[in-house]
């Protein structure tokens, strides 16, 4: 991993952990504001668990599990410096999702979240930017897979 790789998590963490403490101090717990009607609200709310509120209070699992998975992360990355680009994009994004996250719950015992969307009606589970860099990262593991050379 090289300095640039470093840089591009660190940025991306801290995109996470400053939008985490905007929502925090500029609005009430479980407040709701209306962005486009029917379809995105920023909402204010806290997870002990993962998507869906799976695994509440399973916080400290969630922590070691995320060190654990971004170090092996990181570990392959040194190992394979000549990891393609758009792989190691997909792997940082997991590395600053999972850290961005484990950040929240080390500090605070759970985890922000204020991207509330309804999707044809369903309320989808409120999630923050860290959540969108794993799910990113998910759709970009899936199109390597995909589109990778035998």
């Amino acid at each position: 991993m090289k300095l640039r790789d470093w840089i591009i998590v660190i940025v991306l963490i801290a995109a996470d952990q400053i939008s985490k403490l905007w929502i925090s101090s500029a609005m009430q717990l479980n407040q709701s504001i209306e962005v486009i009607k029917d379809f995105f609200y920023i909402t204010y709310t806290t997870n002990t668990g993962a998507a869906w509120s799976v695994g509440e209070g399973l916080g400290s699992l969630f922590v070691v599990v995320a060190f654990a998975l971004c170090g092996g992360i990181v570990y392959y990355l040194y190992k394979h410096e000549d990891t393609g680009w758009f792989l190691k994009l997909v792997l940082l994004l997991i590395v600053a999702g999972g850290l961005g996250n484990a950040i929240d719950r080390v500090r605070l015992g759970y985890v922000i979240d204020f991207l509330n969307f309804y999707i044809f009606g369903y309320d989808f589970p409120v999630f923050n930017i860290a959540d969108c860099f794993i799910t990113l990262a998910m759709f970009g593991l899936i199109i390597s897979v995909m589109t990778e050379k035998e």
